[in-house]
This record gives C-alpha cells, structure tokens and sequence, in this order.
C-alpha cells in the first residue's frame, strides 16, 4: 500500500522539480547558462581526468 502511494509522490516531485528549473530559467537566464557551463566544465574535467588515468594505467 505504501508503494501505491510513493509512485504518484514521485511524479509530482519530478513535475515540481520541471516547474522550478524552468522558473529559473525565465527569471534567471544568465545564471541558468552560467550553471550548465559549470556543469559542462565539471563534466570535462571529470572525462579528462579518467582519460589520464586509464592512460596510465596502459
């Protein structure tokens, strides 16, 4: 009964999570992109530092 219940709970926070990136966006555009450029830059050094520890490992 409690899983019934946890799935319609989830949906909603994904929704309410949708609605909240989206008004930042609208209301924040500059610091929406500065967030995804962070992230991207976070991502890449993340891939680059792997690479040069497989690199070494090799």
């Amino acid at each position: 009964m409690l899983r019934e219940a946890a799935v319609p709970a989830k949906k909603y926070m994904t929704w309410v999570a949708a609605a909240f990136v989206a008004f930042y966006v609208i209301q924040q555009p500059d610091g929406a992109a500065q967030s995804v450029e962070n992230a991207a830059n976070g991502l890449a050094s993340a891939a680059g530092s792997l690479a040069t520890f497989v690199n070494a490992i090799g």
